[in-house]
């Protein structure tokens, strides 16, 4: 039996995956060199990362991706959404007023729910990886499985340096110690050697929902395009260069296909999360998070669809901010809520009309029906509470707005503007003559809308530490979170982020 570690860092991070892949069976130990020597053996071991990517709950925190934690936690600390306090939902001990304020603490459920999406995550990795050095399979054949294996741990990673900074990298499943911070420069070192390490060995193909030489390319891009937040260091050719290694995709004609049921025919999504309730996938309900109560009727005559939890809006201005024209304003519901059994507005319990308003007057006391709604994925009679979507992760439209905004940084407006033509001609619009920095930002606010991304833009563009909707100016150390209070109690090696 092999030796299973469990340091202080992790006993808030490990946890019993309860996720079933599509394809696969669940191995948490090998006894010794006589598993991972066949394809589907291999397959098996390798699907656990995929898995994880799914993340979990547990009752400690909350660490689906697509939750009202994690995906929030990103969403509301930016210019894109707010979660109201209506009356007592929605308070959770004041959290999302301090995300929308930007007084976050340290002890928030939402920020160990991240921290731990991640690093249980790297556990899950860390683990197979041991599996597969102790398997019998030849260096040549490890090669391909460890740059895959490694390519999601770097996903993890790029994550917790986008969030957290500086955070402790484990890379050893068998190491007992209690492991110390890296700095910032470290976290960004790894994960562009993993993946610069890992790209030689992956698939060049297309490959659905896993780790190619796509995926890794874009994911570089990203580094690249951050740099300058992350480390100091501008980066914008380099940024170019990887998005230009990007093949084989294109913007879907329809928009929306990306975010539809079966979305997983969409030759535009680089990467994504598979979902299907019917083989017992967990996590994926954000499409619930957002509209009334009894939003379902407006699904459904009958209310054949999930209950809707009443909790994320766009903030004030930004439904205004679309042109009419724009279809990727349909991305949001707004105004009147027709019954489709009585072809009637809907009368909410306070017996007011359900009519979706921009304007909020006041977040923390608000009324039931004010903020403008998330309807991004596909919303239709007879879901399940666990959707079949795949949650995108990476678009080829991410691609085309990575070198637009690196061609303009470098002075280069003109090199941008086929790159934009595509992006707004599919939107249905036509392109501006002039494309500056601020029309890059609210762009990139237009089509990334409610997609988890925007808090990244945000610190990128500085209008992360400007005043906005209620919000004053913050303070620059807030451009990464604490280290969660309950991971620090556990692990007396780390040293809390500077400022908190």
């Amino acid at each position: 039996m092999m030796k299973t570690k469990i340091t202080a860092l992790f006993l808030t991070s490990l946890f019993a995956l309860s996720c079933t892949d599509l394809d696969e069976d669940l191995y948490d130990r090998v006894k010794d060199d006589n598993f991972g020597n066949t394809p589907s053996e291999v397959e098996a071991l390798v699907g656990g990362a995929y898995s994880s990517l799914r993340g979990f709950s547990d009752g400690i925190s909350n660490s689906f991706p697509g939750s009202e934690y994690v995906f929030f936690l990103n969403a509301v600390t930016s210019d894109e959404t707010v979660i109201p306090t209506r009356g007592t939902d929605w308070f959770d001990g004041g959290q999302w007023q301090r995300a929308q304020t930007h007084t976050w603490l340290a002890s928030d459920g939402m920020i160990l729910s991240a921290w731990r999406y991640c690093y249980a995550g790297i556990a899950k990795v860390n683990s197979i990886i041991y599996q597969i050095d102790k398997s019998g399979l030849t260096d040549e054949a490890k090669a391909p499985i460890y740059a895959e294996l490694r390519s999601v741990r770097a996903y993890y990673y790029y994550m917790l340096l986008d969030m957290f900074g500086n955070v402790p990298i484990v890379t050893d499943f068998e190491d007992q110690g209690l492991p110390s911070n890296s700095t910032r420069q470290e976290v960004y070192d790894f994960v562009e050697t993993e993946l610069l390490e890992s790209l030689p060995y992956l698939k060049s193909e297309i490959v659905y929902s896993k780790f190619t030489k796509n995926v890794a390319y874009a994911l570089l891009a990203r580094l690249y395009l951050n740099s300058e937040a992350f480390i100091g260091q501008a980066r914008w050719q380099d940024c170019i260069d990887m998005c230009q290694n990007v093949s084989g995709y294109s913007l879907t004609v329809d928009y929306f296909a990306n975010f539809a049921t079966e979305n997983q025919t969409s030759g535009e999504i680089i990467l994504s999360i598979p979902y299907d309730n019917a083989a017992g996938t967990v996590g994926n309900y954000m499409s619930s998070m957002s509209c009334h109560y009894l939003h379902r009727f407006t699904i459904s005559p009958t209310g054949d669809y999930p209950w809707s939890a009443n909790g994320m809006a766009a903030e004030p201005g930004v439904f205004s901010s679309f042109e009419e024209d724009d279809v990727r304003r349909n991305a949001m519901v707004e105004g009147e809520q027709i019954n489709l059994a009585t072809g009637s507005v809907i009368i909410m319990d306070s017996g007011e009309p359900l009519i979706y308003t921009e304007e909020i007057p006041d977040f923390t006391n608000a009324t039931q029906n004010v903020g403008v709604r998330l309807g991004k994925y596909e919303m239709k009679p007879g879901e399940q509470w666990e959707r079949d979507h795949d949650l995108v992760v990476i678009r080829y439209a991410e691609i085309l707005m990575m070198q637009a905004e690196c061609y303009v940084r470098l002075g280069s407006p003109g090199q941008a503007l086929p790159f934009v033509e595509q992006v707004r001609m599919r939107a249905g619009l036509d392109t501006p003559d002039t494309i500056d920095l601020d029309f890059i930002d609210q762009e990139l606010r237009r089509e990334f809308l409610f997609e988890g991304r925007r808090r990244t833009d945000n610190i990128r563009f500085g209008t992360f530490f400007q005043p906005g909707w209620e919000l004053g100016t913050t303070e620059p150390f807030r451009a990464i979170f604490p280290i969660p209070e309950t991971v620090l109690s556990t692990n007396t090696n780390l040293e809390q982020n500077p400022g908190y």
